[in-house]
């Protein structure tokens, strides 16, 4: 039998964080087909309609083919050597007058391994600056932070094969049929045998309808209702006090806090019923292997890093974790966001989180690369704009980010763009972030590019080319190792596969890494010498000093945005099933036929309390801006709540995010906005909402 492709390549899907195992389909040189690899250890041979369908993008019309460069006030197509010339003279000119640390990167969550791990090097061999970081900042560094403090790793303490084996699962802040879809997939089926569920969200998402409990908790109170969970698990006897005493510290002083976290105190705070979250701790408590599975509405508070922590608490007291089937699961946004930070993208780390500060760490990369460096910290993504405006810092060179869109304070972000002397952008897409670009360089996509990413469960699998750049766009790998060489610094790699094994090199608990042996089904990090991974975190001890894993003390703190009299409700912010973050890549192929468009979801009390039908165009109005969008009538959201996503550039939802953020990361709290919704007018048809398009699982 005959086959109408020319060529099949297996590869990892490069949308959400569940890392997807996929066979694309090449004929007359373009990936035409996708199909999911049978053999997929996160997919199982299924895929989401993002993942099967929505590659059309890669060969879009208006992808970036040619370098541009700015002149007389728009651009004109140039050549790599001019475009290159350009950063070179800029960034030589910039640090010759103000120093490296002008010179700020931003590396990007979509590109692989070796391209974060080449984007951390270059700024800080070749440009001699700390000052790099990736999106990370603005989604999951909370859960890093606590994950670290908790345990001692920044990672997954399973994998998603723990949900099969589980008895009960808590969601929290997390809609995985939305944002992963195949993993919500995974979860609904799991339920249909007998997985018990517990879902803690504002809204009622999909699988609150395959669960026992729904807590619609207020935004801003998720440490709130993990403490009022511990209360009760405490109060009832329901701890595991073998393993409390065997593997933790702490735990006393944390007995001792929660003792002010009784349910009806609870519920006064977060408005869940104290009955249901005495349930609910039973449910979880009571189960011999219970996973957590948490998403960005944990995250992005002001206190999100402190949730994780408490989450990490409840895990502890009831010994769930380091076992099979006691998992603790955050579902990470994109596809690459976990590796992004593995890799050293960071301004305070190198690969595997170790500190610029460890003067050892630091010589050990400084005799590697050939450099000196600093022992102090960079600036992270907060910091950059702020000194953009401030006119310290003076270039950005901006790989796979459209932060003009993504990132909050919309008007801060554009603000700190225009400030700079002189701006990088390396992408696949013009977009809102390239407006501000003086040299813009055509990128690949993840069907083009050879490497790595490492999904929200540690696993790193390859990422193999179905296809090659259009017109004279280059792999990611090579623009960065060739500006690197013209700033003056060679890397010597001549393969993605020579960055991770310099990376194995370098990193202790990476050290059994290279593409050979990821193979197909991929590898979970930590990987010893000899190859074996680490499917499961923390079997024996935990990775901080005395093996033991730490409680933490931390009461319930208010958000930083509250409802009041002129702001009388609260905005929370998210993705639908259709599109992807941004939407640069979703928004090119069928998947705008689903779903054209942006609505505020408004619950029908709230609705009628403003004379609003659906469709009817408001103005939403936070404390930082204003926009417009038609309204969805709908009781998925709770009495006084609105949501929407910002995946359409013409919303402009992040207008309305101001500048609060995670009091130990800066990741901002996207998900407690005071706003008010005025009537405007009424829109010819609104989108409609995308639980009403398609399926979650497509299987083939």
């Amino acid at each position: 039998m005959t086959t109408p492709f020319e060529k099949t390549t297996t590869t990892t899907c490069g949308y959400c964080g569940v890392g997807c195992r996929l066979e694309a389909h090449r004929a007359d040189g373009r990936v035409v087909s996708i199909s999911p690899a049978m053999d997929g250890p996160a997919n199982k041979g299924h895929t989401c309609l993002k993942g099967r369908f929505a590659h059309q993008f890669a060969r879009s019309r208006d992808r970036l083919t040619a370098p541009m460069v700015r002149e007389s006030g728009g651009f004109r197509l140039a050549s790599w050597e001019e475009a290159i010339a350009r950063i070179t003279e800029a960034f030589g000119k910039i640090k010759a007058e103000h120093g490296p640390d002008a010179i700020a990167g931003l590396a990007s969550s979509r590109a692989t391994n070796e391209d974060c791990y080449a984007m951390q090097r270059l700024m800080r061999a070749a440009v001699g600056t700390h000052n790099i970081d990736n999106c990370s900042r603005v989604c999951h560094s909370p859960t890093s932070f606590a994950l670290r403090r908790s345990f001692g790793l920044s990672g997954a303490t399973g994998s998603f094969d723990d949900i099969e084996q589980a008895e009960v699962a808590l969601l929290i802040g997390v809609n995985p049929t939305q944002g992963h879809p195949v993993v919500g997939a995974r979860i609904k089926q799991a339920a249909l045998k007998g997985l018990k569920l517990i879902t803690a969200d504002p809204r009622r998402i999909e699988l609150a309808d395959y669960g026992q409990i729904h807590l619609a908790n207020r935004p801003g109170t998720n440490s709130a209702l993990l403490l009022g969970l511990a209360h009760v698990v405490i109060r009832d006897g329901l701890t595991d006090q073998d393993f409390i005493a065997a593997r933790t510290d702490g735990y006393e002083a944390v007995e001792e806090l929660v003792r002010a976290y009784a349910p009806q105190q609870v519920e006064a705070i977060t408005g869940v019923p104290a009955a249901d979250l005495e349930r609910a701790a039973h449910m979880y408590a009571e189960a011999d292997r219970a996973c957590v599975l948490w998403g960005l509405g944990v995250t992005e508070h002001l206190y999100g890093s402190e949730a994780v922590q408490l989450i990490c608490n409840l895990a502890l007291m009831t010994a769930n974790v380091g076992r099979p089937g006691a998992a603790l699961l955050p579902l990470r946004g994109q596809n690459n966001v976990q590796g992004s930070s593995d890799m050293g993208a960071l301004p305070d780390t190198f690969t595997d989180y170790r500190p610029v500060t460890d003067d050892a760490i630091t010589s050990s990369f400084e005799q590697r690369w050939g450099v000196e460096m600093k022992r102090e910290p960079g600036m992270k993504i907060p910091q950059m704009f702020d000194a953009a405006i401030a006119g310290d810092l003076k270039a950005m060179y901006i790989f796979g980010e459209d932060v003009a869109q993504t990132d909050p304070d919309t008007a801060h972000v554009t603000k700190a763009l225009e400030s700079l002397d002189f701006l990088v952008c390396q992408d696949i897409f013009e977009n809102e972030t390239t407006k501000f670009a003086d040299v813009i360089l055509p990128a690949s996509s993840f069907l083009e590019k050879t490497g790595t990413f490492t999904n929200a469960e540690r696993r790193l699998q390859l990422v193999e080319p179905g296809a090659e750049p259009p017109g004279s766009a280059k792999t990611d790998f090579e623009i960065l190792t060739t500006v690197s060489r013209a700033l003056g610094h060679e890397m010597g790699y001549e393969t993605p596969s020579d960055v991770m094994d310099e990376i194995a090199e370098m990193t202790p608990r990476y050290a059994g890494l290279s593409h050979e042996r990821i193979g197909r089904t991929g590898l979970q990090w930590p990987v010893a010498a000899d190859g074996t991974d680490t499917p499961i975190l923390y079997e024996d001890e935990f990775e901080l000093p005395g093996g033991r894993a730490h409680f933490a003390v931390l009461p319930y703190k208010e958000p930083g945005d509250s409802a009041d009299d002129e702001f009388p409700l609260i905005l929370v912010t998210g993705r639908r099933l259709e599109h992807y973050n941004a939407g640069n890549m979703t928004r090119r192929t069928g998947n705008i036929e689903l779903l054209s468009g942006e609505s505020l979801e408004i619950h029908p009390d709230d609705a009628a309390a403003r004379g609003l039908g659906d469709g009817d165009v408001v103005a939403v109005r936070s404390r930082q801006g204003q926009i417009e969008l038609p309204v969805e009538v709908t009781e998925r959201i709770e009495p006084g709540h609105v949501f929407c996503a910002f995946h359409f550039p013409e919303v402009r939802t992040n207008l309305l995010i101001g500048q609060s953020a995670d009091i130990n990361t800066s990741c901002p709290e996207y998900k407690v906005v005071a706003v008010a919704v005025d009537p405007v007018g009424r829109a010819a048809q609104a989108p409609r909402a995308a639980e009403e398009t398609e399926p979650a699982l497509q299987t083939g």
